[in-house]
């Protein structure tokens, strides 16, 4: 199976929808990191799964429109797969951290281990 990153657009109208798509997302092991931009209504997600296939888990289990905006593929061709598959998720989440430092925090922060990724601070 391919690592994928795909960028989807749900409707995300109050907090309550915000904790289903975080729940949903929390409970699909294929799924390696998420982040919810919830102004933007904008879910990125990154693993190794089949794209259209999470889209529709995400319908079913939030009961919400699901809109795929962009899919990356990244494929590696040689023996540094494991080098690869590092630097790209390196530079994707520098380019979420640096996005959430201009639009500021949207995820607050949680003392749970599972999200220790997404505690932001404001600089």
């Amino acid at each position: 199976m391919q690592f994928y990153c795909m960028v989807m657009r749900i409707n995300i109208d109050c907090n309550g929808c915000y904790r289903k798509v975080s729940r949903a997302l929390l409970n699909m092991q294929e799924l390696e990191t998420h982040l919810i931009e919830k102004k933007q209504c904008r879910v990125s997600v990154c693993g190794k799964f089949i794209p259209q296939d999470v889209a529709i888990k995400i319908r079913k289990k939030t009961n919400r429109r699901v809109e795929i905006l962009e899919i990356q593929e990244f494929s590696n061709n040689n023996n540094n797969d494991d080098e690869n598959h590092n630097n790209n998720r390196q530079e994707q989440e520098n380019h979420h951290q640096e996005q959430d430092r201009r639009q500021g925090p949207y995820i607050s922060s949680c003392n749970c281990p599972n999200h220790h990724q997404f505690s932001t601070s404001v600089t």
